[in-house]
């Protein structure tokens, strides 16, 4: 048991090697390459199509007396 924690923390060990705080040393961040909004300017418009009532007629929901 004591040679896998040995062997554990040497690996841990040399796995943070540069986490001594080295002082110039910057990481490198991610960068965005993605432009918002995104458009596609060779796509057709296909116009917004407005949902319509099913019935011609309004449906009234029974409520509890003194919710409503």
């Amino acid at each position: 048991m004591t040679i896998f924690a040995v062997v554990a923390l040497a690996a841990v060990g040399v796995g943070n090697g540069n986490a001594s705080g080295a002082g110039d040393a910057t990481t490198p961040r991610p960068r965005s390459t993605v432009h918002y909004p995104i458009h596609f300017d060779d796509a057709p418009t296909v116009p917004i199509r407005k949902p319509q009532p099913t019935v011609s007629y309004p449906i009234r929901f029974p409520s509890a007396k003194g919710q409503r």
